[in-house]
């Protein structure tokens, strides 16, 4: 794609969240779009988002699982970028109508006290640079038809990468966790919607270890000479299925001994 299509993709995807009404799937009118292209489109998205006065708070990764990565044919996660308002907390009310096909996924956030940047990074070097760890939820959006009404069209990964990843929103829990507590790939949760549990999941379903998520992505950044830094938080990726939520679902997730998190859609 030219710098000029990358532009004009970027602002019909800013375009549809501002007004809330989801376009055909970026791929459609440009088969021949590579992952790197969308890339670029999405960081030309965050450009006008931090133009227009958002701060860059982190970053996600998603597609951990190897079920998912099978399912949208790519041998690697995803990542994408996390700005100031898009952080929610324990407790919240989220206006559901904000975002287009909200759907909500369990995690692990990651809040960075040391920069991680380079190569050669290890499981231990993202334990040592993390301050500590909480109990989230990522919520994800689609600003782009996952399935197209008219021609029944299923985006791809190469439209979900371009579309911030999927990205919506992270809800962070009051519990911190020390980055070298046994069980931190053993950390398990069910996630219940209006009372029934939807999901369950365990931490070690991504990459083996949570920690390994941000190893690949510190390392993704480092190659456009990014380093992941102090006071950024990092979503390592989700150990459940998404459920779809709209006006007035409430979400509770038990994470056992490391707290709960709850949080309403109006």
């Amino acid at each position: 794609m030219t710098p000029e299509e990358i532009e004009i993709v970027a602002h019909k995807l800013h375009q549809a969240e501002k007004n809330r009404q989801q376009i055909k799937a970026i791929t459609i009118d440009y088969p021949n779009m590579d992952v790197d292209d969308a890339y670029k489109i999405q960081s030309k998205w965050m450009e006008i988002k931090l133009a227009e006065g958002r701060k860059l708070a982190g970053y996600k990764i998603g597609l951990t699982s190897r079920t998912m990565q099978k399912a949208m044919n790519i041998d690697e996660p995803d990542y994408g970028m996390l700005l100031d308002d898009m952080v929610f907390h324990d407790g919240d009310t989220i206006k559901a109508s904000d975002f287009l096909d909200p759907r909500i996924e369990v995690e692990l956030c990651f809040f960075l006290k040391e920069e991680l940047f380079g190569d050669n990074l290890t499981k231990e070097d993202v334990l040592a640079a993390t301050d500590y760890i909480a109990p989230a939820l990522e919520m994800i959006a689609a600003r782009s038809y996952r399935v197209d009404p008219d021609t029944r069209y299923g985006r791809n990964v190469k439209d979900t990468i371009s579309d911030n990843a999927a990205n919506g929103g992270v809800i962070i829990g009051k519990y911190k966790i020390d980055p070298y507590c046994d069980d931190l790939c053993w950390i398990g949760a069910m996630m219940s919607k209006n009372g029934i549990i939807e999901e369950s999941g365990v931490s070690g379903a991504v990459l083996g270890h949570p920690a390994l998520g941000i190893v690949w992505l510190a390392k993704k950044y480092a190659q456009h000479g990014i380093p992941l830094k102090p006071g950024q938080i990092i979503l390592s990726g989700s150990f459940t299925r998404p459920i779809i939520v709209q006006a007035g679902d409430k979400i509770d997730v038990d994470f056992n001994h490391y707290g709960q998190i709850s949080l309403n859609f109006n």
